[in-house]
């Protein structure tokens, strides 16, 4: 796992060979966005001591949906360190393990790499402390609150830190190669049309689910890739 510096005392990418996650900090209050997969827990709190941080301040965890490279950590995190778990009200069920992880519809091209996502573990059936709605105030970062973005699952969320410009996209967006609309989405034009959603909030910083976050003309790239998604 790599530890990248996104924002200076404030906001750190955690990057796993599939996926990553972000540790955002208020003071020595922190919040975990997405938790990677299954076999991550050790890794993640390495990495938060190692920025001379405690676990012990994980005070919540919002997934941003309930793929197993996002989820897989959580409820061992929780359990730890007395973390909630906050999540989607839409998606709330199958990261419970009451219901099973829905079937994206593919193109072509995207067939392979979701086979190669399925070699990661699957993530353990993990409570849901908060279920969440959009727009919900999710209780960090002076004011984040919860934007729901269906398409690439029914209850993906993005992040939006108005306040500090900061937007986590999830995988409704990626940044592997060019800016695009996110993989395996169960319903692609929903998807497209969070894409829009998540790009008019004109952020300055975007972190994405797979690819680096954008730091420079983050707002005015994000408002290209969307015009140019079709709808």
């Amino acid at each position: 796992m790599d530890l990248v510096e996104v924002l200076p005392n404030r906001l750190h990418m955690l990057r796993f060979p599939i996926g990553q996650a972000y540790l955002w900090q208020d003071g020595g209050a922190l919040t975990l966005i997405d938790a990677g997969h299954a076999e991550s827990a050790a890794a993640i709190e390495g990495a938060i001591r190692s920025l001379g941080l405690l676990p012990e301040r994980l005070e919540r965890i919002v997934l941003t949906h309930c793929h197993r490279d996002h989820v897989g950590a959580a409820g061992e995190l929780a359990a730890r360190w007395g973390a909630q778990v906050l999540a989607h009200r839409l998606d709330a069920p199958v990261i419970r393990g009451e219901r099973p992880v829905p079937e994206p519809v593919l193109l072509d091209w995207e067939i392979p790499l979701y086979a190669h996502g399925l070699t990661l573990p699957e993530a353990p059936p993990t409570l849901v402390d908060r279920e969440l709605e959009d727009g919900d105030a999710l209780g960090f970062g002076d004011g984040a609150y919860a934007v729901h973005a269906p398409g690439h699952t029914d209850g993906s969320i993005g992040i939006h830190l108005p306040r500090h410009g900061v937007l986590f996209a999830g995988d409704c967006i990626a940044a592997v190669g060019p800016l695009m609309l996110g993989v395996f989405n169960v319903d692609r034009g929903r998807a497209a049309e969070s894409f829009r959603r998540l790009a008019g909030l004109a952020p300055s910083v975007a972190c994405f689910g797979h690819g680096d976050p954008l730091t420079v003309d983050a707002a005015s790239a994000l408002a290209r890739a969307a015009a140019e998604t079709p709808a």
